[in-house]
């Protein structure tokens, strides 16, 4: 079964000139087909997200004119603008929107759905893209630029006057940000970045400087952090793998329209977060949002901007390529919402950077086709090895990768973490040292070792001998490439230096993943979140597994005495038999591809590990 949101690398798709011509070509056509007497360019199934759509496609017509001049499109861009003027510009107060600071304000807003109180949250994000819409399409148009004609005069004073009415409304008369949303945050302030530069000068200083303290005050003030980056919050968490994306794409337009050094900064930063959780084949799941979805076109320009600025190929990231251009309806017709990110993504020039970043990260291990992204615990959040992707595994109520014993997972330190990269002859390697407490109060120090040639993954992990009989939990096979697509798996390419068995959840019920069941990892986690589905966190619910799929490894034979160690290879080989020997507190591990010294528990003298790796 494919999953259905991860589909093929976002840097795949043609980025040239002549690719995004066929691309508004298409749109064109699709356009003048569709538009009604009244100017309505809104694809006829499009019931939510509705309130932006129609200015969209005005917007990317226009963009198309300004490019070739096509002699069909000034008609159709002055009947669709007024249908938006006249149609969808709302001033009277949605009944039942929670969040307005001033009641019958008079303020344009647009509308999530158009039924009078029928689903009025949504209706700040919509205003928000509606304002974008409105500032590409002033762009588009601007006498200053060349680019007159397009429009009358009476009706273009008329749209920007309505996109600094959206403006007030967003940051006057409603509560910025209702839904926590980084992404719309951002996306609000990039709307008056972009006003200020069409308004007097008189005017457009003020719009720019509240720009700028919303995104300090509001935004940047409320980062949340996670693996030792500080981020834009994201519906109460961190990140989401559907919208941070897109939050990276915010803050490259920010930059881009502004030139202010804290939108470079910050997108770095989420630019190499994303690079270290994002496997080598462009996986990744997790988020307060939607757990597996992924975006598509939306993520490019952030993708692609920051990708150049950091030096790596964050063009891996697999993106739902049924949104591979613009917004698309279920049957593949062009829907205006998010029209405004094409138009930012044909207008950026940057080409994508397609080479891994040659620098370690700490919570990242990656050579080749194997990479290891670690959480904030510096336990692997998702393995990669010969395609297959591996997740935390649970057992009772406890998710991660490390040893068991009496039913008890010994992976959250107590205390800090502390990590050696090392990279030699072709080999790539992470020792992680951790202090952990187990059920009997007893701390121990658990060092695991990590090493990939580029194509195998070796996992090492030696701490004080155990008592009764520990086991290695070692992942949950749930994913593989196949071809452009992922698919479901329940099984992986993984040996043990002792036995290894792959055992599945004795009870049923959605608190239990079987990695053969139908059931995907997205699904299972919105069924145990606390609410609805799409307004849930998934990640919560996630955390309420209580057991899963899993991957067991037993102590391996010949460890020095005092010692449990564990050793497992994910990925192709033949027979697997490590060497363990054991010199004071060293311990030396010699495999078929490399010999690895671990230092003490302890350290050197600044307490941070110690490791000699060769082949």
């Amino acid at each position: 079964m494919h999953l259905l949101h991860q589909r093929g690398p976002l840097h795949q798709l043609p980025g040239t000139p002549q690719a995004y011509d066929a691309v508004l070509a298409d749109v064109v056509e699709q356009a003048l087909a569709r538009l009604t007497p009244e100017g309505n360019l809104e694809h006829p199934d499009c019931v939510d997200d509705i309130g932006d759509t129609s200015l969209g496609i005005t917007s990317l017509l226009a963009l198309a004119w300004q490019r070739g001049r096509d002699p069909r499109l000034p008609e159709a861009v002055r009947r669709s603008l007024a249908f938006h003027l006249r149609e969808r510009v709302y001033r009277e107060d949605n009944p039942g929107y929670p969040n307005l600071k001033v009641r019958n304000s008079g303020l344009p807003y647009a509308r999530y759905t158009l039924a009078a109180g029928a689903h009025p949250v949504g209706d700040w994000p919509s205003t928000v893209w509606a304002l974008l819409q409105a500032v590409n399409l002033l762009d588009a148009t601007d006498e200053r630029d060349g680019l007159g004609g397009l429009v009358e005069d009476a009706q273009r004073a008329e749209l920007l006057d309505v996109a600094r009415g959206y403006w007030s409304w967003l940051t006057e008369a409603t509560f910025f940000n209702p839904q926590e949303a980084g992404n719309q945050a951002i996306g609000c302030v990039v709307g008056g970045l972009m006003l200020a530069r069409r308004l007097p000068d008189a005017e457009a200083e003020p719009v720019r400087a509240r720009a700028m303290r919303l995104y300090a005050d509001e935004i940047r003030a409320h980062r949340v952090r996670d693996r030792g980056a500080l981020l834009p919050p994201e519906h109460g968490g961190a990140y989401d793998n559907n919208y941070g994306p897109i939050s990276l794409s915010f803050l490259a337009q920010a930059h881009r329209v502004s030139g202010e050094p804290v939108f470079a900064e910050d997108g770095d930063t989420l630019a190499r977060y994303l690079d270290a959780r994002l496997t080598n084949g462009g996986f990744d799941t997790g988020g307060p949002r939607y757990s597996e979805q992924h975006s598509g076109f939306e993520s490019v320009l952030g993708l692609r901007y920051f990708g150049a600025r950091i030096g790596s190929d964050l063009g891996r990231y697999r993106g739902d390529t049924r949104w591979a251009r613009h917004a698309c309806q279920p049957d593949g017709g062009v829907d205006g919402h998010f029209a405004w990110m094409l138009v930012w993504q044909i207008q950026d020039r940057t080409p994508w950077h397609r080479t891994p970043s040659p620098d370690p990260a700490r919570h990242q291990l990656r050579r080749g086709t194997v990479s290891v992204a670690f959480d904030s615990r510096l336990t692997p959040a998702l393995i990669e090895a010969a395609g297959t992707y591996y997740l935390p595994a649970a057992v009772r109520r406890q998710h991660g990768f490390g040893p068991v014993t009496d039913g008890f997972l010994l992976c959250r330190p107590m205390g800090e973490v502390r990590v050696r990269d090392v990279r030699a002859d072709g080999l790539a390697g992470k020792l992680v040292t951790k202090p952990v407490v187990g059920r009997d109060q007893v701390l121990r120090h658990v060092r695991s070792l990590y090493v990939t040639d580029g194509t195998r993954l070796w996992m090492t992990v030696a701490l004080e001998q155990l008592d009764g009989a520990p086991y290695l939990l070692c992942g949950l096979p749930y994913a593989a490439d196949d071809g452009d697509r992922v698919c479901r798996v329940a099984e992986g390419e993984v040996v043990s230096a002792g036995g290894l068995r792959l055992a599945h959840p004795a009870a049923s019920g959605p608190d239990h993943f079987d990695a053969r069941g139908e059931l995907t990892q997205e699904q299972a986690a919105f069924a145990l979140a606390a609410d609805p589905r799409g307004y849930g966190n998934p990640d919560e619910g996630w955390r309420h597994l209580v057991s899963s799929t899993a991957l067991e490894a037993d102590p391996a034979p010949g460890a020095p005495q005092g010692l449990h160690v564990f050793a497992v290879r994910y990925g192709p080989g033949g027979a697997f038999a490590p060497a363990l020997e054991a010199a004071g507190e060293e311990l030396t591990v010699r495999t078929e591809a490399f010999t690895a010294v671990l230092g003490p528990p302890a350290g050197d003298d600044r307490g941070e590990p110690t490791l000699t790796l060769r082949r």
